[in-house]
C-alpha cells in the first residue's frame, strides 16, 4: 500500500486560484466480465477532478506501449492454444511495466491512480479461473507489482450469464470471453472469496442494477474513502 502524502492547496491560498486538494491513492476496478469497469471510469475520473483531485486513469493489461502489445495477444481470439501458464506470465509481464513505468511514478507525484483491473484479477482468472495453485499465482504477482497493494479495490458484482450477455450485444467479445460459463463462474466466486478474506480493501457494488444507480454508488464509495485519507 502506498503510503500517503496529502497536499492540500489551501495551504497555498495566494498562489493559486481555485482549491485543490489532492491525496496519492490507488484504487483498482474489478469485476467479471461484462460488469461495466471500463464504462465507469471516465465519468468517475471527471467527477473527482471537477472536485480538485489530479486523477489517471490506466487499464490492465495494457497502460503502455508494450502493455497494449500483450494485451492484443492475450485478447486474440486465434491464440487459442495458448497454455493458462503462458496466459499467467504474459500478464505478469504487462504488469511489471505499468507499475514501474506508470503507477508508481504517479502516486509519487502525489496523483489518485484508477485502475481498470490490477493483480486480483490474475488471482480470479488464472487462478480461480484456470484452477491454478493460488500460491503460486500469487507469488509472482508479488513479483509483478513489487507488493505494490491498491489502497481501495471496488468489485463491480453482476450475474455471470447477464455479464457475458453485455459483452455479446456490446461486441467487445475477446479470447477470455470465449471461455466456458463454468470458468466466469469459478472466477466470480474468488473475487467473492477474495473480498471475504480482505475486506478492509475491498467494497462490493452491485453491477446488476442501472448504470446510473451504480456510478452514484462508487463516487459515494470513493468519495468515503478519500475524505478518510485526508
Amino acid at each position: 500500500m502506498f503510503a500517503p502524502f496529502c497536499f492540500n492547496a489551501l495551504h497555498l491560498l495566494f498562489l493559486l486560484p481555485v482549491s485543490l486538494y489532492t491525496c496519492p491513492m490507488f484504487i483498482t476496478l474489478e469485476g467479471p466480465e461484462g460488469s461495466g469497469k471500463t464504462s465507469h471510469i471516465p465519468p468517475l475520473v471527471e467527477y473527482l477532478r471537477e472536485r480538485g483531485h489530479i486523477v489517471f486513469p490506466t487499464r490492465e493489461p495494457g497502460g503502455t506501449s508494450i502493455g497494449e502489445q500483450i494485451r492484443e495477444v492475450i485478447h486474440d481470439l486465434k491464440n487459442v492454444e495458448m497454455h493458462p501458464r503462458t496466459e499467467t506470465l504474459l500478464y505478469q509481464a504487462a504488469r511489471v511495466q505499468i507499475v514501474e513505468q506508470v503507477i508508481k511514478p504517479r502516486l509519487a507525484a502525489g496523483e489518485i491512480v484508477i485502475s481498470d483491473r490490477y493483480y486480483d484479477s490474475t488471482i480470479a482468472y488464472q487462478g480461480y479461473g484456470h484452477q491454478q495453485d493460488l500460491e503460486q499465482v500469487r507469488t509472482l504477482v508479488k513479483y509483478a507489482t513489487g507488493g505494490l497493494i491498491p489502497d481501495l479495490t471496488v468489485l463491480l458484482d453482476v450475474d455471470i450469464e447477464e455479464g457475458l450477455k453485455r459483452k455479446k450485444k456490446d461486441n467487445e467479445w475477446n479470447r477470455l470471453d470465449a471461455y466456458t460459463v463454468e470458468f466466469h463462474q469459478r472466477v466470480r466466486a474468488g473475487y467473492l472469496e477474495m473480498v471475504e478474506h480482505e475486506p478492509s480493501r475491498w467494497m462490493v457494488v452491485d453491477a446488476g442494477r442501472e448504470w446510473d444507480a451504480v456510478q452514484d454508488e462508487l463516487r459515494r464509495v470513493i468519495k468515503s474513502k478519500l475524505n478518510v485519507a485526508r
